[in-house]
């Protein structure tokens, strides 16, 4: 159960107004952002690539499926192939525009950081040629958008993100997942963007299919209030899923404890989920500066490379 906060005009209509938006996120993503990926051609995971490279002795944290198992009996130590990166990159965004998403309290809607979101994954992934696509989820609906290279495209592919409407409903995650496998592509980076606040085993085996053949990425899009309640008196609440409205007394400081506890019971299932499937794992929350936290994703990432990790 999730409270509403009123949003206005958000659904499609004034283009002008969208078109104003999407610009103004660009400007700020380009600013923040530009820079990340000056020097060698690296992807935004640092994925193993599909090109013979070099071998070296295994480091805890790499991929066991990596390992050069003929150079690892000669010299009787594990050793692992690492791989160049693909020069061109094939990008495929699963989007969850579910009505739990039109929700926020903080500095903006859960929507709006997903498409935000978004933006900043296109900006880091468009450019010598890749391609970008996406699949958008919303009620019962999955609309696909078909990849294609260069940045007019990828900011066509923004707006049609941005103005798709809200439906009333849960859009399947599982099956929005399960859409970046269909068609079969050749190696890529799968982004899924979510609230996950489904059930992980109704996800998690998409989702590992989805890794088995990609590189994978989860956004996770969290408001404060998911995580604890304030103590406010009686706040009547709604689930935008399906319309329903409870009455709850945050002043009893036992029912609290018990919601956070949920929480974050809840948020660590999530996470050992991801981290079981073998995808990167990035948390957004709408009160904290979004893009300072990919920019420390990314960096971290890098660092992971150069250490050799992949995660």
């Amino acid at each position: 159960m999730t409270e509403r906060r009123g949003r206005a005009d958000h659904t499609a209509g004034d283009s002008g107004q969208s078109e104003l938006v999407l610009g103004r996120l660009q400007l700020l993503v380009t600013r923040r952002l530009d820079g990340l990926l000056q020097g060698d051609y690296l992807g935004l995971l640092p994925g193993p690539g599909t090109e013979s490279g070099e071998s070296r002795e295994y480091r805890p944290g790499d991929d066991v499926r990596r390992i050069d198992w003929p150079v690892t009996a000669r010299t009787t130590v594990p050793h692992v192939r690492q791989t160049v990166a693909d020069r061109e990159l094939e990008t495929w965004l699963a989007v969850d525009l579910s009505a739990s998403l039109d929700f926020g309290t903080a500095r903006c809607l859960k929507r709006d950081l997903a498409v935000a979101a978004a933006a900043a994954m296109a900006h880091l992934t468009v450019r010598g040629g890749n391609r970008i696509g996406g699949v958008v989820g919303t009620g019962e609906r999955i609309v696909r958008l078909p990849a294609r290279p260069g940045r007019r495209e990828a900011q066509g592919l923004l707006r049609a993100i941005a103005t798709t409407p809200v439906r009333p409903g849960r859009a399947s995650l599982g099956e929005l997942i399960d859409a970046l496998n269909r068609p079969q592509r050749r190696r890529g980076l799968g982004v899924v963007i979510s609230d996950f606040l489904v059930p992980p085993e109704q996800w998690a085996r998409p989702l590992r299919k989805v890794a088995v053949r990609h590189d994978v990425l989860a956004v996770e899009i969290v408001d404060p209030r998911e995580l604890e309640l304030p103590d406010i008196g009686v706040l009547a609440v709604i689930d935008p899923e399906t319309g329903a409205l409870h009455e709850v007394q945050t002043a009893d400081a036992r029912l609290r404890q018990r919601y956070a506890e949920a929480a974050t019971a809840q948020r660590s299932a999530i996470a050992t989920t991801l981290r079981g499937v073998g995808a990167a794992h990035l948390r957004l929350r709408t009160d904290s500066d979004w893009l300072l936290d990919i920019v420390r994703f990314v960096a971290s990432q890098r660092h992971a490379r150069t250490r050799g990790t992949t995660r």
